[in-house]
């Protein structure tokens, strides 16, 4: 009976270091970034750490900021990675001071003075078209959002529904930022006539555009030109007013910071990681002396003016605005 009951507790010991060990090596990264990104970023730090057991969740990142803010140091996360600066601004007591962790040479004002995150990329816009349907039925490239008022384009535009789409919103707020509420209001109700398609994801109108069923998308530069590259006759085109932008950051939980792996970890994202994510899937500019390496990335693009873009009152009331 003493046999059993010493060989019961070396076998509730070893499944219970066994436990804290697989508890204590894994890691969670709460991620609103694409979930190939996602699958890119999971292969490259089980291969920098190969003792670690990452796990990355996709979440939106409205969702990630909520959650985060309920459940503050208690929360499975340790990492919060591609969330809008917006939402990063809104949860950021609920963040550690990470300011020291990068050595990299951003670009000045880039980063927020508090330390609470850093920038992780910059998103920005413009129209999309594809050219082959254009030529089909004789229609000239828009140049300006007037041009997406004309009757030739009726049926044949897909753009991003802003209160699901970060990157509709951006366009939206810019829209409101140069004409005013009441002119872009008016504006998107006239719109309205020639949308085929309100998608709900920022990438929506692209996959449109290459299956053929819209001529022109509101869409982000990066997924446009990885489509050019991937062999779609596809052309980004931008507004004189300038490219529809915003931010996304990056940070450690409260109180993750006082874990080793942890930090090691996000001193490899920050410093290495950022560096191959903007070579390969989003070039916009965030440091000093950045170079795209990503064949046909556009430079010296003119970007608009985003003013209120990290103010999610005005977001909550422009979204109110919303009609469709």
């Amino acid at each position: 009976m003493k046999k059993i009951l010493a060989g019961l507790v070396v076998v509730i010991m070893v499944l219970y270091f066994a436990i804290n060990k697989q508890e204590s090596n894994t890691l969670v990264i709460y991620s609103a970034l694409e979930q190939y990104r996602n699958d890119d970023l999971k292969a490259h730090l089980a291969e920098k750490f190969p003792d670690l057991n990452v796990q990355i969740m996709y979440m939106p990142t409205a969702k990630v900021a909520a959650k985060i803010q309920t459940e503050k140091e208690h929360s499975d996360a340790d990492i919060v990675l591609g969330v809008e600066t917006g939402y990063m601004e809104k949860m950021k007591d609920s963040l550690a001071d990470v300011a020291e962790y990068s050595h990299l040479d951003y670009i000045d004002g880039m980063l927020p003075e508090h330390g609470k995150y850093l920038i992780w990329e910059s998103y920005g816009g413009g129209f999309a078209v594809n050219t082959e349907i254009l030529k089909k039925y004789g229609i000239a490239e828009p140049k300006t959002y007037e041009d997406l008022l004309k009757p030739e384009f009726k049926n044949k535009i897909s753009i991003q529904n802003p209160k699901s789409s970060s990157t509709g919103y951006n366009f939206y707020l810019n829209l409101r930022n140069i004409w005013g509420e009441k002119k872009t209001l008016e504006y998107f109700d006239k719109l309205n006539d020639n949308v085929k398609q309100y998608s709900e994801s920022g990438s929506g109108p692209v996959k449109l555009l290459i299956q053929g069923e819209c001529a022109v998308g509101t869409a982000l530069t990066y997924q446009v030109v990885t489509e050019i590259n991937n062999g779609n006759p596809l052309k980004m085109i931008y507004p004189k007013s300038g490219s529809p932008y915003s931010l996304d950051g990056v940070s450690v939980v409260k109180g993750k910071d006082d874990k080793g792996d942890v930090r090691d970890v996000f001193e490899y994202l920050v410093n290495e990681y950022l560096v191959y994510d903007k070579d390969h899937y989003n070039p916009g500019k965030i440091l000093k002396g950045q170079k795209s390496e990503m064949e046909n990335y556009p430079e010296d693009i003119k970007y608009a003016d985003m003013t209120g873009i990290d103010d999610l009152g005005l977001k909550d009331e422009l979204l109110g605005k919303w009609k469709y």
